[in-house]
C-alpha cells in the first residue's frame, strides 16, 4: 500500500486533490481511498487530506500517521504544523514553492532522504498562469506523478477532466502538465549531478 498525506489550507483544494488522486488510481485498476481531516473548516485554516493506493482492497480507515509521500500545498505550514511527522526515510516530499529546501529552512532535515524523492515545484504559479486562480492542487498532482512514478500523468489528467467542467478542466490539465514537465526536468538535473 502507498499512502499519501496532503497538507494545505482551507480553500486550496486539498480535499479535491486527494479525491482526484484516488480517481486516477481507480482509472489504473487499483484500489484507492481519499478522505479529509478538518480542524476548523474556515478558509486559510490548516487542512489535511489522505489518499491510499493499493493493488488489493483497502480496509484501513484511520488517518495516515506514517505516509510514504507528502504533498505540501502551502509552504507556510512547514514551521507551523508537524507536516513531516511519521514520514519514512524512503518517503517522497513535494512542496509547492519556487524556493529550495535550504531556502525553506529544511535543507539539513531532508539530507536524510533520497534526493530523487524530493522536489519543489511552483504549483501556484502554474495555476495562476493556466487557471487564473491560486489553486495549486491539480498542478501538484502532475508534479507528484513525475517525482513518485506511482501514478501515470495520463490518469491524473483524466481524473482532472472527470472532476471539473470544460475550460476549468483544461486550465487545470495545462497546469498539471506544466508541473509534470517541470519536475521531470528537476529530476533529470539531480540524476546528472549524481552522475558527475
Amino acid at each position: 500500500m502507498f499512502q499519501i498525506r496532503i497538507h494545505g489550507r482551507g480553500g486550496q483544494g486539498v480535499v479535491t486533490a486527494a479525491e482526484m488522486l484516488s480517481v486516477a488510481a481507480f482509472r489504473e485498476g487499483r484500489h484507492a481511498q481519499a478522505f479529509p481531516s478538518f480542524g476548523s473548516e474556515r478558509t486559510g485554516a490548516p487542512v489535511v487530506a489522505f489518499c491510499r493506493i493499493d493493488d488489493k482492497p483497502i480496509r484501513l480507515r484511520e488517518p495516515i500517521m506514517q505516509p510514504d509521500a507528502l504533498i505540501i500545498q502551502d509552504p507556510t505550514l512547514l514551521h507551523q504544523v508537524e507536516v513531516f511527522s511519521g514520514l519514512a526515510g524512503e518517503g517522497y516530499i513535494l512542496i509547492n514553492t519556487s524556493r529550495s529546501f535550504s531556502e525553506l529552512g529544511i535543507g539539513e532535515f531532508v539530507q536524510e532522504f533520497h534526493a530523487k524523492h524530493l522536489c519543489t515545484v511552483p504549483a501556484t504559479e502554474f495555476a495562476m498562469k493556466h487557471v487564473g486562480r491560486p489553486l495549486p492542487n491539480a498542478a501538484l498532482l502532475g508534479g507528484f506523478a513525475a517525482v513518485s512514478g506511482r501514478i501515470a500523468i495520463d490518469s491524473v489528467l483524466a481524473a482532472i477532466r472527470e472532476k471539473f467542467p470544460g475550460k476549468v478542466a483544461e486550465g487545470n490539465v495545462a497546469a498539471a502538465g506544466a508541473a509534470y514537465e517541470f519536475v521531470l526536468r528537476e529530476m533529470r538535473g539531480i540524476n546528472h549531478a549524481q552522475a558527475d
